[in-house]
């Protein structure tokens, strides 16, 4: 008997006739013949838009070939960057006597959870000092949002979110999972190249009291395009109205104006107002953390006590999922806002990050204007962060990559980051020439 038809022999025993006539039939006795898989059946999964385009670009040999679909920050020269006050923080990680291997909490690092709070909500926020937020470590921004998603399915009533049109991708495939249904609300107006407040406001009046509506928290992805102080007013109110719960998705805080405050405006106006709501945090655009997949959750409840019971079922929720964060991504952080001389270099760099985009921005709308692009392209200054929404059909976005070797999204979304002083114009030229000779 060779070493199959043991396997199989002992498998027998353990099963009823029915049972393994039925398991059998797909077995090989033989290790050398050739059988289908039992997952032969498992159908090809769609390529991921961004990393086709990535794969795509790395293909092309092409010289003045450009990636500006990437959501991460590139140096002028188009390298990865990593923060010289990350360096520093790494360093004092490394060399800290009383570090070691062991599993954290299941919430994480408690000191990083504690300043990650601090950082969006203010140290003076009475939610955090009446004892109001439950924060734990997450897994960069999609595994805060993972965990707040099944968090909801759990325990919360109403099992619908309104999320913004457009949106980032990943929003319409995280909470379906967890069972919770979405609706869109109209955010972006094509017309203007805009925020559509009204029709925003209208499709939020109209939302079942109760609903979750997810908010970013600051620019927006992929448009863009944020509301003022005075929209989030109007918003707020909304939300109040019809008792619906914020989940403000907050990757951008810092990087989109290069001022830590003034980004976390919509979140600590609506914790201020004493509305319940929760914060999905990632580190990885601010602090160039990408890798390290490093973020957090918070939900600001009513009073200490609740906010107990909802910390407990948060940890319900992770320890099957994941059991608990890494280490390393959570000392970083915690090593650079805890130490004065860190955290002021960082802002520094922060800004820096902000500063070299928004000047981006500035050299391609004066490019635009030199070519002589048709239309009107002072959205590209007017929208915020590392993304804009060009206005750029999908067949002007085939051209471009076809003719001029640049690669973008297919709805016209670039990676202001991508570009450098010395590509600007060039993509100016290539953003005219579709303009004018390919049909909207």
């Amino acid at each position: 008997m060779n070493a199959a038809d043991r396997r199989l022999n002992i498998l027998q025993q353990h099963l009823t006739q029915s049972e393994y006539s039925a398991f059998s039939d797909g077995l090989s006795l033989s290790p050398t013949r050739a059988e289908p898989s039992v997952w032969s059946h498992v159908p090809q999964a769609p390529p991921d838009a961004i990393l086709g385009i990535t794969e795509a670009f790395k293909a092309d040999n092409d010289s003045k070939k450009l990636n500006l679909g990437v959501g991460a920050y590139r140096t002028e020269e188009g390298k990865p960057l990593v923060l010289k006050s990350v360096k520093k923080a790494e360093q004092k990680v490394v060399n800290d006597p009383n570090a070691n291997k062991e599993y954290l909490g299941i919430a994480g690092n408690p000191d990083f959870c504690k300043l990650s709070a601090k950082l969006a909500f203010g140290a003076d926020s009475k939610a955090l000092q009446e004892g109001r937020a439950a924060t734990v470590q997450s897994l960069s921004g999609t595994g805060s949002l993972r965990v707040g998603a099944e968090f909801l399915a759990l325990h919360y009533p109403l099992k619908l979110i309104y999320i913004p049109s457009p949106t980032w991708a990943n929003h319409n495939k995280i909470f379906p999972l967890a069972g919770i249904q979405i609706r869109n609300y109209r955010y972006y107006k094509s017309s203007t190249r805009g925020l559509d407040f009204e029709g925003m406001c209208q499709d939020l009046s109209s939302a079942p009291v109760g609903s979750v509506v997810l908010l970013h928290a600051c620019a927006h992805n992929p448009t863009g395009v944020d509301p003022t102080p005075e929209q989030w007013q109007g918003v707020l109110k909304v939300v109040q109205e019809r008792r619906l719960l914020p989940f403000f998705d907050s990757a951008y805080q810092g990087f989109a104006s290069g001022d830590l405050e003034r980004d976390a405006t919509a979140v600590r106006m609506f914790t201020d107002a004493g509305v319940e709501l929760i914060l999905s945090q990632s580190y990885a655009k601010n602090m160039g953390l990408y890798g390290e997949r490093i973020g957090s959750l918070t939900v600001i409840t009513s009073d200490p006590k609740t906010t107990k019971k909802v910390d407990s079922q948060l940890k319900a929720v992770i320890r099957p999922m994941y059991s608990n964060p890494p280490r390393h991504g959570a000392a970083i952080v915690t090593a650079i806002l805890s130490d004065p001389e860190l955290y002021s270099q960082w802002k520094v760099e922060l800004k820096g990050m902000a500063d070299r985009i928004i000047t981006m921005r500035e050299k391609l709308h004066s490019a635009l204007k030199e070519v002589g692009a048709p239309g009107t392209w002072d959205h590209i200054i007017s929208q915020i962060g590392m993304f804009s929404y060009t206005g750029l059909t999908k067949a002007q976005v085939q051209h471009m990559t076809k003719k001029y070797h640049i690669y973008m999204t297919m709805d016209g979304r670039i990676s202001m980051a991508g570009l450098s002083g010395s590509s600007c114009k060039y993509l100016a030229e290539a953003m005219k020439d579709a303009v004018e000779n390919v049909k909207a």
